[in-house]
């Protein structure tokens, strides 16, 4: 059966911001209330996620954004700047911790994306949430693993299975095993060589009912059928928000804050956040078999 839709879930990426001022340009006053134009690397040399400045109130910096370029609020009057510092949350700071709960719903991408769980397991209404917050650079460490019936199958995944295709790229025999991976930066497939079994990679390009195509972006086969036997099984080791859904256990590292402007509970600036979907029943595991082996076992692909 498929797994239901995630519900939507709020982001905050739109308030991280670097700390600091904006340096002023010759001949301009110094504005305290800007964002730097310098912006901190994602990532430290000590491969530390460096977060910068969170704002408490989003609508607070814009108006004082806004007076300044109305020529007033020049950083004088401690009324006006006191208020502006204490609304600057220096996430860096904020100790580091694991969190654990299951899954209540998520949405975006790894860049940007979030995770609403639940400590207690339970489902809980959105003010007892906690939502792991995603770098919005993308440098947040995602994994989801485990298993998944193969209707989880969307176009875009990539997948990876053993199988022998013709010259026309067909297979024929059914596919009773495959995993869904995220490829390392810069992965090239291995050409697909016709007749042989061997370890494919490749795009999905469709899902209509059990046939699923591939595409591989190397050699002379590119477009590659496959049909999926109805309970399939599909092993994950992606990093992709569209697999995660409500009841997948979740470990979150990050920097908890629960003050003001936080989401739910609070909001967790997730270094690393790993999903585990739940075991599925043993009728639904079938002895893993290579497309194409005719019925022969396969070992897994490394």
């Amino acid at each position: 059966m498929p797994r239901s839709r995630s519900r939507r879930i709020p982001t905050l990426a739109a308030v991280l911001l670097v700390a600091g001022g904006a340096p002023a340009t010759h001949g301009e006053p110094y504005n305290p209330y800007a964002v730097s134009e310098e912006s901190l690397a994602p990532v430290a040399p000590d491969g530390t996620i460096q977060w910068g400045t969170f704002f408490k109130s989003a609508q607070l910096q814009r108006s004082y954004e806004r007076l300044w370029n109305l020529g007033a609020c020049r950083g004088t009057n401690k009324a006006i700047t006191v208020p502006v510092e204490s609304n600057k949350l220096v996430i860096d700071r904020l100790p580091e911790a694991e969190y654990r709960g299951v899954v209540q719903g998520a949405s975006g991408a790894v860049a940007g994306g979030v995770v609403a769980f639940a400590e207690n397991g339970a489902a809980a209404a959105h003010d007892a949430l906690l939502f792991a917050q995603l770098h919005p650079a993308g440098v947040s460490k995602v994994s989801v693993i485990g298993e998944a019936p193969a209707a989880i199958l969307r176009p875009g995944m990539v997948v990876r299975l053993r199988a022998a295709v013709d010259d026309r790229g067909r297979c024929d025999q059914p596919v009773t095993a495959f995993e869904i991976v995220t490829p390392p930066d810069g992965f090239k497939p291995d050409e697909v060589r016709p007749g042989r079994i061997e370890r494919i990679v490749g795009t999905v390009t469709s899902v209509r009912g059990k046939t699923m195509q591939v595409r591989v972006d190397a050699g002379k086969v590119r477009r590659l059928t496959f049909t999926v036997a109805e309970d399939a099984v599909a092993t994950l080791e992606a990093a992709s928000l569209d697999l995660v859904g409500p009841g997948d256990t979740v470990t979150v590292t990050g920097r908890l804050w629960s003050g003001a402007g936080c989401a739910g509970a609070g909001t967790i600036f997730a270094s690393a956040v790993t999903v585990t979907k739940p075991s599925l029943p043993p009728r639904a595991k079938p002895r893993e078999v290579a497309a194409g082996t005719g019925g022969s076992s396969a070992r897994p692909v490394e």
